[in-house]
C-alpha cells in the first residue's frame, strides 16, 4: 500500500507536520511505502487555468517541483493533507496542491458521473489552530472535503488539533498524536 503526505505547514516542526509525520511512521510500521512532501520546500505556482489538462493532457501541464507530488499522489492509496489554519483557512501552499489538482478531473466532469481521473483514495485531512475554541474554523475542513470527494477521495477522515500552537507540548498535542497512530492502523488493516 503507497500513503503520500502533503504538508502545507511552512514549518518543518510544526504541529500539523508533526501529527502528518506521526502517523505516517505509523504507516510504515504498518508495511506501506510513504513518502512526504514538504509543499513550502518546493518551488512552484497556482493553477493557470489554462485547461490544457482538460484539452490535450491527462495531467497538469506545468513542470516544476509541484508535477512529483501530483504523481505521486494519483498512485497513491491513501493521501495526508495537512495544515494549519492561517487566516481562518489551510496555507496557500495547501491550496496551491488543491487548486492544481484540479488536472485529476476528467474534460466533462461537470456531467461525468465519475468525474475523476483518480482511482478511489483514502483521504486523512489534518488541521491544526492556535485557537482552542472548536467551533472556530469548523467550517474549513466541510469546504474541502466535498470538493475532494468529488476528486476522487471517497473515505475522508479529519484530525483536527484545537488550542496548539508553535513549539507547544501539551496534552492535546500527545492525545492527538495517539490518534494520528491508531487511525493509520485502522486505515491500513
Amino acid at each position: 500500500m503507497k500513503v503520500v503526505a502533503v504538508l502545507g505547514s511552512p514549518r518543518t516542526t510544526g504541529n500539523s507536520s508533526a501529527i502528518a509525520r506521526r502517523f505516517m511512521k505509523a504507516a510504515a510500521k504498518q508495511g506501506a511505502q510513504t513518502r512526504t512532501f514538504e509543499l513550502n520546500q518546493l518551488t512552484c505556482r497556482g493553477c493557470q487555468g489554462c485547461y490544457a489538462c482538460k484539452k490535450e493532457f491527462d495531467k497538469c501541464v506545468l513542470t516544476d517541483d509541484l508535477a512529483e507530488a501530483l504523481s505521486a499522489v494519483k498512485d497513491a492509496d491513501i493521501v495526508v493533507m495537512a495544515s494549519p489554519i492561517y487566516f481562518g483557512d489551510i496555507t496557500a501552499q495547501l491550496k496551491t496542491f488543491i487548486d492544481r489538482s484540479f488536472s485529476y478531473l476528467k474534460p466533462d466532469y461537470f456531467t461525468n458521473p465519475q468525474p475523476s481521473r483518480l482511482s478511489k483514495k483514502k483521504l486523512v485531512f489534518v488541521l491544526s489552530q492556535g485557537l482552542p475554541d472548536e467551533k472556530s474554523f469548523s467550517d474549513v475542513y466541510p469546504r474541502y472535503s466535498g470538493f475532494l470527494e468529488w476528486m476522487g477521495f471517497y473515505d475522508s477522515r479529519l484530525i483536527r488539533a484545537c488550542g496548539v500552537g508553535p513549539k507547544i507540548d501539551n496534552a492535546m498535542l500527545k492525545h492527538i498524536l495517539k490518534e494520528a497512530e491508531k487511525m493509520a492502523g485502522e486505515l491500513l488493516a
